[in-house]
């Protein structure tokens, strides 16, 4: 097996708060690393990162200290012994200021220095063009180093994109790379690693290599968060709950029946959101499912919303029938649930609720059973597939520094706001998980779901029907 090659080290350099620590965690995938804040100059230590690709490190990244007094450094480097710039750089850090009065600016420049094989310069866009950034491009210049300018927040309205674009080419440094690190739009990680290959000539396979195996480990990714959304829709279709009739009929009993139900189901949905957050490497606070709607007034957010199930039964091709389930028995809503009498045999009642013959022969089937049980009707998992491939395709695109929660509720419009048509892929998933409601052994959590090769087919037939729900760049 031959050696693998000497990971490239890459200098991540810029102003403060320019988006360097924010870069990092996006590009390795680590949440935790550095500390990201407003507060002006957060990173005062060169501290390195590593990219590990297949279980080598394939990059190693220098996170360095912000430039903060850019304009006094070029003016005192200006009058440094030495022929070239380079050498009056070297001369500096050799000199007593680099340990006083520039100590933040020498770490930088020192890490730049020693060993990188290139640097990342951070720009925040929204900034103007000002003397200190010009004077801290010239000094990065100055050291002799390939350049490639990262250009942060460039679809933030306040953007002056096109003022840096001028002050970059007037600087010398035509490869550029946009990488917005909150928030990283298609393409933008290979473009990025793409471009560095054009400055690193000797380094051009190695990062080409780079950017497949990132491919690939996207891919994995998208096939692990299809099998996790599968596995929890096939919990809930399976779902089943018996209440003997004579409670039933008691209204309170009836509505902890159905709430208890509706906890579970809420439950499952927690355990996918809290998978899929492990997988795409953020935090289990990163993400949450929206409060109950008492509790919050985002009824709309609700899994169990009447008016979104509705919708929902529409568009799987079920019309106003599915509103049948809203209210049926009593008082309690029952919206996103199916109400039938359990079997002697005991066989799943599943499916929407629907008119004509169907109430009738259940009310005689409660009768001579003496049982009442729920399950998930299929506008309910319709409702769970979106929001939770809807979730995995925000996680795909999103940058390890973000700030803000995301809010899984908010995939899903409001009642009185236009709705673009289900995907047929989830429209057939959907379908594709009937012979779960037969199976309630199937079920994960307390009552344990078996080892079954059945539910793992079902599985991966349900999971190969997801991925392009929430395909992530595929070059990356």
């Amino acid at each position: 097996m031959p050696p693998m090659p000497e990971p490239i080290v890459i200098a991540v350099v810029g102003h403060t708060n320019a988006g360097k620590t924010s870069l990092l965690r996006t590009l390795t995938r680590q949440v935790d690393f550095g500390e990201v804040s407003a507060r002006p100059g957060t990173t005062r230590h060169a501290q390195a990162l590593a990219l590990r690709l297949d279980g080598q490190v394939a990059a190693r990244f220098i996170d360095t200290p912000g430039l903060e007094d850019s304009v006094a450094l070029l003016d005192f480097l200006a009058r440094q012994p030495g022929e070239t710039r380079t050498e009056r750089v070297r001369a500096f850090l050799a000199g007593p200021e680099a340990r006083a009065a520039f100590e933040q600016e020498a770490k930088v420049l020192r890490a730049l220095l020693q060993g990188a094989d290139c640097a990342m310069l951070v720009i925040d866009t929204r900034q103007p063009v000002l003397p200190k950034y010009r004077a801290e491009i010239e000094i990065l210049v100055a050291c002799a180093r390939p350049i490639m300018p990262v250009l942060n927040f460039v679809r933030d309205g306040a953007s002056r994109l096109a003022d840096w674009h001028t002050a970059l080419q007037e600087a010398g440094l035509h490869a550029r790379a946009e990488f917005d690190v909150v928030a990283p739009f298609v393409g933008s990680e290979r473009e990025l690693y793409t471009d560095l290959a054009s400055l690193l000539p000797q380094r051009r396979a190695q990062l080409a290599g780079m950017v497949d195996a990132l491919a690939l480990q996207a891919r994995d990714r998208q096939r692990a968060a299809a099998r996790i959304v599968a596995s929890h829709l096939i919990d809930v279709a399976a779902m089943r709950r018996a209440l003997p009739a004579d409670d039933f009929a008691d209204e309170l009993r009836q509505k902890a029946f159905v709430r208890a139900f509706q906890d579970d189901v809420r439950g499952h949905a927690r355990h996918g959101v809290a998978e899929l957050l492990a997988l795409f490497g953020f935090r289990p606070d990163d993400a949450e499912l929206a409060d109950w709607p008492e509790q919050a007034a985002r009824w709309e957010d609700d899994l169990f919303n009447p008016e979104l199930l509705k919708r929902a039964g529409t568009r799987l091709g079920l019309g106003a029938m599915i509103g049948a389930g809203v209210g049926a028995v009593a008082d309690v809503a029952l919206a996103g649930l199916s109400l039938g009498a359990a079997s002697a045999l005991g066989a799943t009642v599943g499916g929407a609720l629907s008119g004509g013959w169907r109430p009738l022969w259940r009310k005689a089937k409660n009768r001579l059973d003496g049982v009442q049980e729920l399950t998930a009707d299929d506008a309910l998992l319709l409702l769970l597939a979106e929001h939770l491939t809807a979730l995995a395709g925000a996680l795909a695109r999103r940058g390890h520094a973000a700030q803000q929660r995301l809010r899984v509720g908010t995939v899903v419009t409001a009642p009185d706001e236009p709705r673009a048509p289900v995907s047929q892929a989830v429209l057939q998933a959907v379908q594709a998980l009937a012979p779960a409601r037969g199976h309630p052994q199937w079920e994960r959590g307390e009552r344990g779901a078996r080892d079954n090769e059945e539910r793992a087919e079902l599985q991966e037939r349900v999971a190969r029907l997801l991925p392009h729900e929430f395909e992530e760049d595929q070059a990356t």
